[in-house]
C-alpha cells in the first residue's frame, strides 16, 4: 500500500489519431502532490468553461482527502479517529478501498498509514505493525471509526477516485474525447497512446487506450528510510513496476499499488476473476516485461 504523495508514473500522452474539427485543449497544474493535467476537445468556450470547473472539483476532492491538509476530512479522521456524517464522496472511497481490500487479500490496506509514519520519523514500528488491519475500521453514513492507534492514507486509490470523478464530470458536459491525469489516467473517446516508463529500466514503450483507465505503481520510486514507499506490515514489493489498465481509475490504481506486492499466480488468479480488468504489465526486478 502506497503511502506517499505519489508512486512512479511516467506516462506521457498524446492522441493516437486525428481528433476531427475540434480544438485540443489543455490544463496543467498540481494536485495530490503531483503534477496533473486534463486534455479535451471541444469548442473552445465550451472547453474553458469545463476546465474551470473541473480545476475547482479537483480542489474539493484534494479537500477530502489531502494527508497534509490539517482541516481534510481524512486529516480530521485521523486525528479523532472517528469522522461524523462523512461527505457521501468519502464513503465512495471507504467501499472502493474496501472491495481493493478483499480482491487482493489484504494486500490493499489503507491503516498503513501508522507504520509509514513510524519509518518516517525513525520510531519503533512493532506497534504501528499491530495497528494496520483495515477490518478494524467500521463505516457508514453516520460514522467512521478507527481502532485505537489507526490512521488512514487513501494515496494509492484517492488519485484514481479523483481521475474518476473528474471524468465522469465532464462526460455529463458533453465532452467525448477527453483525457484525465489527476495521478492517474482515463480516457474518454481515443484512442490515445501512453508511454509507460519504469525508474530503474526507463522506457519500456507505449499502451494504448480507449474509453479505458491506466495506472502505474513502482516502490522503488521513492523511499522512506530504509523500505520502499508502497508499504505492508508483512508483504515485500516483488515487481519493479506494475501497470493495470480496468474501466475506472479507482480500481486500476488499488490494484496497481497492491500487485506490486502479489506474486505472479496471485496477479493471474486476481486478473482471471476479475474479469472487468484489462492488460496487466510486470516489469521484473531484472527488468523483464510480462504482459497478463
Amino acid at each position: 500500500m502506497t503511502l506517499s504523495r505519489r508512486r512512479f508514473l511516467t506516462i506521457s500522452a498524446g492522441f493516437a489519431c486525428a481528433p476531427g474539427v475540434t480544438q485540443a485543449h489543455t490544463w496543467q497544474g498540481r494536485a495530490f502532490g503531483a503534477d496533473v493535467s486534463i486534455t479535451l476537445h471541444g469548442p473552445k468556450p465550451h472547453a474553458m468553461a469545463a476546465l474551470r470547473k473541473a480545476r475547482a472539483q479537483i480542489a474539493e476532492i484534494e479537500k477530502l482527502f489531502s494527508l497534509y491538509n490539517p482541516n481534510s476530512a481524512l486529516s480530521q479522521l485521523n486525528t479523532k479517529g472517528a469522522l461524523h456524517t462523512p461527505d457521501a464522496r468519502f464513503l465512495a472511497l471507504m467501499r472502493a478501498a474496501d472491495q481493493a481490500f478483499e480482491v487482493t487479500g489484504g494486500l490493499f490496506d489503507p491503516t498503513v498509514q501508522t507504520l509509514w509514519h513510524a519509518l518516517a520519523t525513525g520510531e519503533n514500528t512493532d506497534v504501528a505493525q499491530k495497528a494496520v488491519c483495515w477490518r478494524r475500521v467500521r463505516f457508514g453514513v453516520q460514522k467512521i471509526t478507527l481502532s485505537k492507534g489507526q490512521a488512514l492514507t487513501f494515496n494509492g486509490i484517492a488519485q484514481g477516485f479523483a481521475t474518476d470523478e473528474i471524468t465522469q464530470a465532464l462526460k455529463a458536459q458533453g465532452m467525448q474525447n477527453v483525457l484525465v491525469n489527476i495521478g492517474e489516467y482515463r480516457a474518454v473517446g481515443g484512442p490515445w497512446r501512453l508511454g509507460l516508463s519504469d525508474p530503474t529500466w526507463g522506457h519500456l514503450g507505449t499502451r494504448t487506450v480507449t474509453d479505458a483507465a491506466i495506472a502505474t505503481s513502482s516502490p522503488g520510486a521513492m523511499s522512506i528510510g530504509p523500505a520502499d514507499h508502497i508499504l505492508h506490515p508483512v508483504a515485500r514489493p516483488r515487481w519493479s513496476t506494475v501497470s493495470v489498465e480496468a474501466p475506472t481509475a479507482t480500481l486500476a490504481d488499488s490494484l496497481s499499488t497492491a500487485l506490486v506486492l502479489a506474486d505472479i499466480d496471485q496477479i493471474t488468479e486476481i486478473k482471471k476473476t476479475s474479469h472487468d480488468l484489462g492488460r496487466v504489465t510486470l516489469v521484473s526486478m531484472q527488468g523483464d516485461l510480462i504482459t497478463l
